[in-house]
């Protein structure tokens, strides 16, 4: 990675085509200026050998960047190992779906504390992730919003370090929302970025999968996503953070008005 790239997650909202592909949205995202899309296997693998082909095209025609969130239906912590084997194979399904349009990254929340103590749920999610096979397509461990969900920057940076298939989605919008509110300006954002530098290397920051956008929350953290201008979360300054830790990567931007939002984070950035 040579900058910083920013897109969406799922199809444009606002093209005003019906029935959108993956390809289309590609081509329309690229026309207003954008670079990425995450695709989302969050229900099934969408990409099938029938549409592989047309995706695979506008992506090496337009130069894009392709990631994909996976499953919702993930935890490697789960009390039965039945559970945790099927959330491997869900996993690898969504991997195999990303490598037919030569995707970069995959995107997964590991999963839940349930009744077991944080040390034993890190031993056990990083158990499962040695388990998993690498083609070329990091697994993204992202940031989660909620404080009964595993994931915590610590967490998340502590198994990148043990599982060399593994790197970091940082959602700061989960980290602010689980947190009750705890990114209010440039320091909370340059904190974050200075932990992964001194811990993981300049190569973390050189190739940074990142989730942004508005978000509602409470004291038991994320509620819903919201649009930017709605919420509290200080795009600006992170922006800045990044501006000034040089990063490099993708920002996909999350919410009810992805690729709107996406433009203002993108305009925002180059204003700096």
């Amino acid at each position: 990675m040579d900058k910083l790239l920013f897109g969406i997650s799922g199809l444009p909202i606002y093209s005003g085509l019906r029935n959108m592909s993956y390809a289309v949205g590609i081509y329309f995202l690229e026309s207003i200026g954008l670079d990425a899309m995450e695709l989302l296997f969050v229900r099934n693998v969408n990409v099938t050998d029938n549409n592989k082909e047309s995706i695979l095209r506008a992506k090496l025609e337009n130069n894009f960047y392709l990631s994909a969130h996976a499953s919702h239906y993930i935890n490697l912590n789960a009390d039965e190992k039945e559970k945790q084997e099927q959330s491997l194979e869900r996993i690898k399904n969504a991997m195999e779906g990303l490598a037919k349009v030569e995707g970069r990254s995959l995107v997964f929340h590991p999963g839940y504390y349930l009744n077991d103590s944080k040390e034993e749920t890190f031993n056990t999610i990083k158990e499962n992730l040695s388990k998993l096979p690498y083609k070329g397509i990091d697994y993204r461990l992202e940031t989660t919003g909620k404080g009964t969900q595993f994931g915590t920057l610590e967490e998340l940076i502590g198994l990148c370090k043990e599982v060399r298939t593994c790197k970091l989605c940082i959602d700061f919008s989960h980290i602010h929302a689980r947190g009750n509110g705890c990114l209010k300006n440039y320091n909370d954002f340059a904190g974050i970025l200075q932990n992964i530098l001194d811990q993981l290397g300049r190569d973390a920051l050189d190739d940074l999968h990142i989730h942004m956008g508005g978000i509602q929350y409470n004291e038991k953290g994320e509620r819903n996503h919201i649009r930017l201008f709605e919420s509290d979360f200080n795009y600006v300054d992170c922006l800045k953070a990044l501006k000034d830790f040089k990063v490099k990567g993708c920002v996909i931007s999350e919410g009810p008005v992805v690729e709107k939002d996406a433009l203002l984070l993108k305009n925002a950035y180059k204003q700096l």
